[in-house]
């Protein structure tokens, strides 16, 4: 997965945790019988539907690898029986919302303190330009634009992409390189590395809290859907919100078009060429 997929880190390490567990109720997975394979799926029935499906998947991908490397010459994973999973909604902000947290945290950035212009350009960035909350925090100062209005992000699998970066954006940043006093080849730097992403989901919630918005309802990945939502609703086109959010796959990226009856009512009363027609 490493050498051939350019796999991250933490996708191996999810891989390795799930074939771990499945040699715990199959046994070796290498030499293991075809109706050992079948405890697994018993093994997992009070598992999510998505968690069943990642574990097998796993299984079945590592089975693919010992018959290519002539490990065995079966497939023992033809026993699995894996759960479709249902595509949960992502939780959605609406425009109002995302307008109140932006607006305290500008409030909150008046001054020259870097923690707060820090946290002015994070919401800034994770709405206004889409990024994943572990692509924005391990951004390097090299993917910082001179005069181009974009981010060199490299996000799931080693892929690189430009993403835009909306002029306000780019005036929070102006003023955190001001401001960033150390020595990093990080954007975000912090000790040794970066910001991880779990203190930056923390800070996000607490924004929210202080802009009068249910915690529980806010994170750096749902200001990421709010983006893609809203530019959607705006009427980008669907390949263009998959290249800016760097989905390999626009299955994936299919998932916002849950737009309301009524809007898509709508859209096509005023858009479709039959509209225009006369009754």
């Amino acid at each position: 997965m490493a050498a051939e997929r350019g796999a991250a880190r933490n996708t191996i390490l999810a891989y390795r945790r799930d074939l771990e567990q499945a040699a715990e109720v199959v046994g070796d997975l290498a030499t293991a019988e075809k109706r050992a394979f079948e405890r697994l799926t018993s093994a997992l029935s009070e598992a999510a539907p998505a968690t069943v499906a990642r574990k097998i998947s796993a299984v079945r991908q590592f089975c693919d690898f010992l018959r290519e490397e002539g490990i065995r010459e079966d497939d023992p994973s033809t026993a699995l029986r894996a759960p479709t999973p249902a595509r949960n909604l992502p939780k959605i902000l609406s425009v109002g919302q995302v307008d109140r947290l932006l607006e305290r945290a500008e409030e909150e950035a008046t001054g020259d303190e870097p923690r707060k212009v820090r946290q002015l350009l994070f919401v800034e960035l994770l709405y206004g330009s889409g990024l994943r909350a572990s692509e924005m925090v391990g951004l390097p100062l090299a993917a910082v634009p001179r005069d181009a209005p974009f981010l060199t992000v490299t996000g799931k699998g080693g892929q690189t992409r430009l993403v835009p970066i909306s002029g306000r954006a780019r005036i929070a940043l102006s003023r955190w390189l001001l401001l960033r006093k150390v020595q990093s080849r990080y954007l975000f730097p912090s000790r040794a590395t970066h910001i991880s992403r779990i203190r930056l989901y923390q800070i996000i919630k607490e924004l929210a809290g202080r802009a009068g918005l249910p915690m529980e309802k806010v994170s750096p990945h749902v200001l990421r859907h709010a983006f893609a939502t809203h530019l959607l609703e705006g009427g980008a086109d669907l390949r263009v919100l998959q290249t800016l959010l760097g989905h390999a796959d626009i299955a994936t990226t299919q998932i916002y078009t849950h737009l309301d009856a009524a809007r898509l009512v709508e859209l096509v009363n005023q858009r479709h060429p039959l509209a225009k027609r006369d009754g």
